[in-house]
């Protein structure tokens, strides 16, 4: 299995995000121009590196699918909200055929966990997305696993904080069965680049409305979005076992 991991100044939590990754298990570590040295620790603890330049949450989710090769694919947050230990359990309902793509429910564990902006957003936007597809989902969370191929073939375009969205829009769009379970939310190591501000939570809550509305989002990129095509971005992959550098795609 791999497990996508997208990163900007994680240096702190990397070390605990990294040692829960189950065992056999790759750690996909998608630098996104981080300044704090996250890069050099995760190649330090095993993990496979991408860099990719284009900012953008989705830029950074999409550079670490392209650069899969398992089966199946799991995305997770980089800042330590979430315990990776917990995803063979979303995979496995994914592999014995009970659902397509599995999501994790946030359940926060302490008060400062979610804050009240952020959760508010949420359950505006699980709302729409209820009128807009007919999924009774309560969360949009970033802790997701579904095959990689059936991925790829969804040919997601967003790159910035609609992608997680855009995901399950085409996904029920495309007749998947789409599920959550309950995992633990904790407080996230750090300040959040997305929802630790209602600024920031209104700019992720209008990318996804965009998404919502017609199917693709701002910073969508229509270059490289099927399977095989490589990154639009030029994202490169390094890893521990690896002192080479490759394109997502493919090929040294």
């Amino acid at each position: 299995m791999d497990v996508v991991l997208p990163c900007l100044d994680e240096a702190e939590a990397l070390p605990w995000v990294l040692e829960r990754i189950p065992a056999g298990w790759r750690a996909i570590v998608v630098d996104n121009g981080s300044s704090d040295g996250s890069a050099d620790i995760a190649r330090r603890l095993g993990a496979t590196v991408v860099h990719e330049e284009r900012r953008g949450f989705g830029a950074a989710c999409h550079a670490g699918l392209l650069a899969a090769e398992a089966e199946f694919v799991c995305f997770c947050d980089c800042d330590a909200s979430l315990d990776p230990g917990l995803l063979p359990d979303l995979v496995r309902q994914v592999a014995e055929g009970e659902t397509d793509l599995m999501l994790g429910r946030r359940r926060p564990q302490s008060r400062g966990a979610w804050p009240l902006h952020a959760r508010a957003g949420n359950i505006a936007l699980a709302g729409m997305l209820r009128r807009r597809t007919g999924l009774r989902l309560h969360d949009l969370g970033p802790m997701r696993a579904a095959r990689r191929e059936a991925l790829l073939g969804l040919g997601l375009t967003d790159r910035r904080s609609g992608y997680p969205l855009q995901m399950v829009v085409r996904a029920a769009d495309a007749g998947w069965r789409v599920r959550e379970t309950d995992v633990p939310y904790l407080p996230r190591s750090g300040k959040s680049k997305v929802t630790g501000t209602w600024r920031g939570t209104w700019h992720a809550v209008h990318d996804m409305r965009r998404v919502l509305a017609d199917g693709t989002g701002p910073g969508t990129d229509a270059r490289g979005a099927r399977a095989g095509t490589g990154t639009a971005s030029g994202a490169t992959t390094t890893s521990s076992a690896d002192n080479g550098t490759r394109t997502a795609g493919g090929g040294r």
